[in-house]
């Protein structure tokens, strides 16, 4: 006898429907080079159409994973998979949504069997492009606790940091890191269970491999409501330490159907292919949530670092068709030979991160016939700005808003400002919040109260909007870093310069570079006892401190020693000036 359809299930269903449109079943266009949009006709439309309910449960592996296996199983979506794994040794995972979701359910059974976690208790994940990363996102979701990400290149320092902050009682990594955590373990007192992804047994570590092979796959989803925490993701520690950025099962479950379908413009016979660190909230927007959402099928390498020559391989020969990236990947790309790279299934690439080089989008489009439709958004929201097919795309411009938020250009006192004027880019938040937006600064309320002006969430950058509705990305209002699609504070580097004994002060700020479009540069005042070393040498040791002390990728590669630091009058380090001389000659 079939169960009786309850409210509950109908909005479900509903929910789903409303994320999975119709479009996004159909098949591939035959022209994999038009420009023409899958799933809306034009950015008017789209715009003014564009609605989404939120239920008042909603989870996102019960209402739309489970739902694509269901899908699935009744034959009503193509039979790509919905995630395809691959690393340099020849080594391939490929799972349809059933497989994902048996799996997923065992790694659950271990976080509220063998973990004895609670519904709300927070897990800290640092784990590279692996399946089990995938794996960890699911379950979380499933068994309702709080996804707290970390990158692979974090210290046993910001390991510690982010442990004793979050209240994690949970931690899941693998071989490279679990010396580190085994290191600060003690200074943990929430901290009860960890997990590790290895061949070899750890003392004190349960082994999530051989786990797996015998947990349960009976797990029944929990039922969370939509504004429930779903994730923590640490911002990069601008002014002071990291922030923990709270989202809800909503703002990115339903929210990132934004990004989804209408800036990636996805459908269910869609590959995609998203080259960010597992760490950032990046990975989030388009190697989970956005491409199942529609259905489509989640692309993964595993590679340790960045390798054009693999990567223009990797896009040879797997079916990927859609593919983002960090403008400092797309400029190291182009940069190599592609007139044997034979791209037969790619046809949308995005880029998001950092501005992207015009030149670079000319040389990438002169190579493969392809356009980059750069997007714009922060880990606090879903898509903020973003150049979308059938639009007009104005190089450097950050396109147009989106169809989640109401954007403009702001005064100090929260005004909205004509077209040409320069300043605060903010969301309206009154009288009713969009759904695609952070909570809150968790433990934080003084730093949440001060993102809000007048009816407006402030971004923190700075822009202007031209007579066509196009926004313009102008400057970072928070002095932030983006190197090779890396957010980096200056605060994080100038402490661990601080604890270098020949570093009296220092100033940190971006600096141009050809590959990465901006590095990190050290302005020092030395010690006196230093100031007769040998300069250069003294450059390497003070790099390779900031190395071990922090994450390496936040390291200074421009370092200049000076007399004074620019100050004003009450002691402030006048950043401004210094990232002026720096850039002044572009």
């Amino acid at each position: 006898m079939l169960a009786p359809v309850t409210m509950k299930m109908l909005l479900r269903t509903k929910c789903f429907q409303c994320l999975a449109i119709p479009g996004s079943v159909k098949a591939l266009h035959k022209d994999y080079r038009t420009a023409t949009p899958q799933n809306f006709s034009n950015y008017e439309s789209m715009k003014k159409n564009f609605k989404l309910e939120i239920p008042e449960y909603f989870n996102f592996a019960k209402d739309v994973l489970d739902q694509w296996t269901n899908m699935e199983k009744a034959g009503k979506k193509p039979s790509n998979p919905a995630f395809w794994w691959i690393n340099g040794n020849g080594e391939e995972v490929r799972w349809s949504f059933e497989e994902l979701g048996y799996l997923s359910r065992k790694f659950a059974n271990i976080l509220t069997e063998a973990c004895a976690l609670q519904r709300g208790d927070r897990v800290i994940v640092i784990l590279p492009r692996i399946p089990e990363w995938w794996l960890a996102n699911v379950a979380c979701l499933r068994t309702g606790t709080v996804l707290i990400p970390g990158t692979t290149q974090l210290t046993q320092k910001d390991i510690l940091y982010r442990l004793q902050s979050s209240k994690a009682k949970c931690i899941i990594t693998n071989d490279a890191l679990a010396p580190a955590v085994d290191a600060i373990a003690s200074k943990c007192e929430n901290l009860h269970s960890k997990l590790i992804v290895s061949q070899n047994s750890r003392e004190g570590w349960g082994n999530l491999k051989e786990m797996i092979k015998h947990a349960s796959d009976n797990h029944t989803c929990v039922e969370t409501k939509h504004n429930e925490m779903m994730a923590i993701f640490f911002t990069s520690g601008t002014s002071g330490s990291p922030k923990m950025t709270g989202h809800t099962h909503s703002s990115f479950g339903l929210g990132l159907s934004v990004n989804a379908r209408f800036w990636l413009d996805l459908t269910s016979s869609d590959m995609m292919w998203n080259t960010a660190d597992t760490g950032w909230a990046k990975s989030a927007w388009s190697s989970v949530f956005s491409p199942w959402i529609q259905g489509a099928c989640v692309f993964a390498h595993y590679l340790p670092r960045f390798e054009p020559t693999s990567i223009l391989q990797t896009l040879s020969k797997f079916p990927i068709t859609v593919f983002c990236s960090a403008p400092t990947a797309y400029r190291m790309l182009v940069q190599n030979d592609m007139t044997r790279c034979k791209f037969k299934s790619l046809k949308h690439c995005v880029s998001a991160g950092e501005p992207i080089n015009p030149e670079v989008t000319e040389q990438w489009r002169n190579k493969t016939g392809l356009d980059i439709y750069e997007g714009y958004g922060q880990t606090e929201t879903v898509l903020i700005c973003g150049n979308f097919k059938g639009m007009k795309i104005k190089p450097g411009s950050m396109g147009k808003p989106s169809p989640a938020f109401d954007v403009k250009i702001l005064d100090v006192n929260g005004n909205v400002l004509t077209p040409g004027q320069e300043g605060d880019i903010g969301i309206r938040v009154l009288p009713k919040r969009p759904f695609g937006l952070f909570t809150h600064y968790v433990d934080n309320p003084s730093k949440t109260a001060s993102t809000i002006r007048g009816n407006f969430y402030i971004t923190g950058d700075r822009g202007y909007m031209d007579e066509d509705g196009y926004f313009w990305f102008v400057a970072r209002s928070d002095d932030i870093i983006l190197s090779s699609g890396y957010r980096i504070g200056p605060f994080e580097v100038e402490s661990a310069l601080t604890e270098h004994p020949s570093v009296a002060e220092s100033a940190v700020v971006s600096s141009p570079d050809p590959i990465r479009g901006e590095v990190v540069k050290a302005f020092i005042v030395l010690n006196p006892d230093y100031k007769l070393h040998d300069q250069e040498q003294l450059k390497k040791e003070i790099q390779e401190h900031v190395k071990k002390t922090t994450a390496p990728y936040k390291y200074p590669r421009k370092v200049e020693f000076i007399q004074e630091l620019p100050k004003t009058v009450s002691g402030k380090i006048k950043r401004y000036e210094l990232r002026k001389k720096e850039w002044k000659t572009i």
